[in-house]
């Protein structure tokens, strides 16, 4: 079953000089649990796809199908609570709340969602990465890679049918980058989610099964990962 159908999607925007375009009818498919890498030179659309993927931005032109329900198709409300039930993101910098707690952090896409048990669930995840002496502790108090660890068990906690990061390991060292891409696809394991990052990491790219190349806001390449 195809989970995300991408048609003819471009993005383009007014500058000084008239109309800079950075996404060029771009079509693709990923069928679901799979696991995607978007790739390609700074500046390539990378982050601009991933932005219109969630419905974070609107395209020029073009559409993307979620399971066949077409984003631009909802209203900036709807849309909004798509990706409260249905997607999870990690950001490079954790975008974590900095007036709460681990738990709170964790518990919060919960208790949006109405769940009774918001508490317990957070808890769980945060042990699940390891993070159970941690829950009271704010950001500012945790390493980077405590805090990308927070984000990773956010993202999954509202059991999310797709899951989105953006140079998740960006602001780590190589050694605690890889210790959370070991963590994240494995939790993807358990999820059965459909996982899409942006990287400039090819070994982490060759991790997925499908890879995405952009070269100036272009499809160059649609392939398996390890090519």
């Amino acid at each position: 079953m195809q989970a995300i159908i991408v048609e003819h999607l471009s993005k383009r925007v007014r500058d000084a000089d008239g109309w800079l375009t950075i996404l060029d009818d771009i079509s693709f498919s990923v069928d679901a649990g799979q696991t995607v890498a978007i790739v390609g030179a700074s500046g390539s659309g990378k982050s601009t796809l991933l932005g219109l993927l969630a419905g974070l931005d609107l395209p020029s032109a073009g559409d993307v199908k979620m399971f066949d329900q077409s984003l631009f198709a909802l209203n900036e409300d709807q849309r909004a609570a798509w990706r409260a039930r249905s997607l999870g993101f990690v950001f490079q910098s954790f975008q974590l709340l900095p007036q709460m707690t681990a738990l709170e952090n964790v518990m919060l896409p919960l208790e949006l969602a109405g769940a009774a048990d918001a508490a317990p669930r957070a808890r769980q995840l945060l042990e699940r990465v390891g993070l159970a002496d941690r829950l009271g502790h704010y950001p500012k108090t945790l390493s980077g890679g405590e805090q990308q660890r927070v984000a990773l068990a956010r993202a999954f906690a509202p059991a999310p049918k797709f899951l989105f990061a953006d140079e998740p390991t960006g602001s780590l060292d190589a050694a605690t980058g890889q210790r959370v891409i070991d963590l994240l696809f494995e939790l993807n394991r358990e999820a059965g989610a459909t996982l899409v990052l942006v990287t400039h990491d090819n070994e982490l790219a060759q991790r997925c099964g499908q890879r995405l190349t952009l070269h100036a806001g272009r499809l160059e390449e649609t392939a398996p990962a390890s090519v």
